[in-house]
């Protein structure tokens, strides 16, 4: 029997099975010892083949086997440097969630994401939330990341969830960028994903929580992963029409297993003027003839973004990435 891991909760699985049932799930004994260097081998979004097991009140079932993954984007695991994080797997996109104000999101965190995302060839939209909160200079600022991120070629839009009338772009528009899509939703705590994912699918009522006034962080409202299906343009449900994944919210995004020399590959506009330069092998750092320091110096790339990039080759702690830069 087959189906699509649609919860996790860290010790227990939710699979749907192609013809609609669903079972709860734990991973069979020996699965852990086929050599995944992982927190959780098994993600959301992962099709699995199960084997059912007797109970008296509800179907549950033993995950055997995951099916080949058309893709995944993971992270460094918390405090477990040799081992990584699978945020999700299967998706056709993913949606950073970020917020200029209220909490801010860093332009290393922003770019830490899309690095992984490249390595993973998964597309990433940014979505900025929280519009109606900003000021006329702050309105000005966003500007300059939108002309920033679009000019890599990564889709930006402004919304806000709150106040749907307020933002950049409506609920209902972002709603069709996601329409037949499986959509990770990821973002730092208090950027706003549930109060989002309320208001794009109705009735869903998840969970949201305040943001702390003492230190304008998000507190953590999602605890585990979860997908749910997008609604059809006539209101009615079905898994046909897309999904979004719902991960908890993360401080700081550790790229996993990522060579030194393969880190201006993930950098777009760093690696399509790379090829001018006059080694094969340069890192952009110091180099004579190299058109990526001449571009940065002409304006050509953001500095923002090849701070960045520095950063990801200097220091492969995360920790380094858990403050404001």
């Amino acid at each position: 029997m087959t189906g699509i891991v649609i919860k996790n909760t860290g010790s227990w699985y939710v699979v749907r099975t192609d013809d609609g049932q669903l079972f709860q799930c734990k991973v069979k004994g020996n699965f852990r010892l086929k050599g995944i260097r992982s927190t959780n081998p098994v993600a959301v979004g992962d099709h699995v083949r199960i084997t059912p097991t007797e109970s008296r009140d509800e179907q549950v079932g033993l995950i055997t086997e995951i099916l080949d993954r058309r893709n995944y984007i993971i992270r460094k695991a918390s405090n477990l440097s040799k081992q990584s994080h699978i945020i999700a797997a299967n998706v056709d996109q993913a949606a950073l969630l970020v917020t200029l104000r209220h909490p801010e999101t860093s332009t290393t965190f922003i770019d830490r994401f899309l690095a992984g995302a490249e390595a993973y060839r998964v597309p990433v939209i940014i979505i900025f939330n929280k519009v109606d909160l900003l000021d006329e200079e702050d309105l000005h600022l966003l500007q300059l990341f939108f002309r920033l991120y679009e000019s890599i070629g990564y889709p930006c839009y402004g919304v806000s969830a709150l106040n749907d009338k307020e933002g950049l772009c409506s609920i209902d528009k972002l709603r069709d960028v996601l329409q037949g899509k499986n959509t990770l939703f990821s973002g730092n705590s208090g950027v706003g994903k549930s109060t989002l994912l309320n208001a794009l699918i109705p009735g869903l009522d998840v969970k949201t929580a305040e943001i702390s006034d003492s230190h304008d962080t998000g507190m953590h409202t999602t605890t585990f992963s979860e997908m749910f299906d997008l609604p059809a343009p006539n209101g009615e449900k079905t898994n046909h029409c897309g999904q979004i994944i719902d991960t908890p919210g993360i401080k700081g995004f550790g790229t996993f297993d990522m060579e030194r020399e393969e880190v201006g590959h993930y950098f777009r506009e760093i690696f399509e003027i790379s090829e001018e330069c006059r080694f094969g092998n340069c890192t952009h750092t110091h180099e004579p003839g190299c058109a990526v320091l001449a571009a940065l110096k002409e304006h050509r790339i953001a500095q923002s973004r090849y701070n960045s990039y520095l950063s990801m080759l200097e220091d492969k702690d995360e920790d380094k990435y858990r403050s404001k830069q």
